[in-house]
């Protein structure tokens, strides 16, 4: 089958939860995770959970849990907790739980954001993968980032990568 065939036989709706990892964003100022959900819902998808959390290991973990439990849910996105410094642990976090790694993922968003925003794209520590046959894609924390890993990786693609996920 080919690529194309793959993604005409992939759902055009896939539920998904976003999740934003952040000391310092709330509800009223989470402008990531708002445009993370306008886009999903702009393009025919579903948010079915989003929620903001601290940068806490445990805290992250039981949330991933309770998410990837959902029978419905088909993918996560995390905003925030990707970069170098010492508070964020959405990398170390989620890596461990993920059985297939889509180490594609993160290399893509980091030659795009190379692109954009030159060297500084080596602290990106954007990284996707495969839970219990879920999707899980961990962007940077920033409005540029939802918005290019959005428009250029994660829309092209999120039907497509449910479908092989699920397989």
């Amino acid at each position: 089958m080919s690529y194309h065939e793959h993604k005409e036989v992939s759902p055009q709706s896939v539920n998904c939860a976003v999740l934003t990892v952040s000391d310092s964003r709330t509800e009223e100022d989470d402008e990531s995770g708002r445009i993370l959900r306008q886009k999903l819902e702009q393009n025919g998808h579903r948010v079915i959970s989003q929620s903001i959390l601290k940068n806490d290991v445990k805290a992250l973990e039981n949330r991933l849990e309770g998410l990837l439990a959902l029978k419905e849910l088909q993918v996560i996105i995390t905003s925030g907790g990707t970069g170098a410094g010492s508070r964020d642990i959405t990398v170390e976090t989620v890596s461990p739980m993920l059985e297939k790694r889509l180490d594609g993922f993160g290399e893509l968003f980091r030659f795009l954001t190379y692109q954009e925003l030159g060297t500084a794209s080596i602290m990106s520590r954007a990284v996707g993968g495969i839970v219990r046959r879920k999707v899980i894609l961990c962007l940077p924390g920033s409005p540029g980032a939802a918005n290019l890993a959005m428009d250029k990786i994660i829309l092209p693609e999120i039907s497509h990568l449910v479908r092989e996920a699920t397989r």
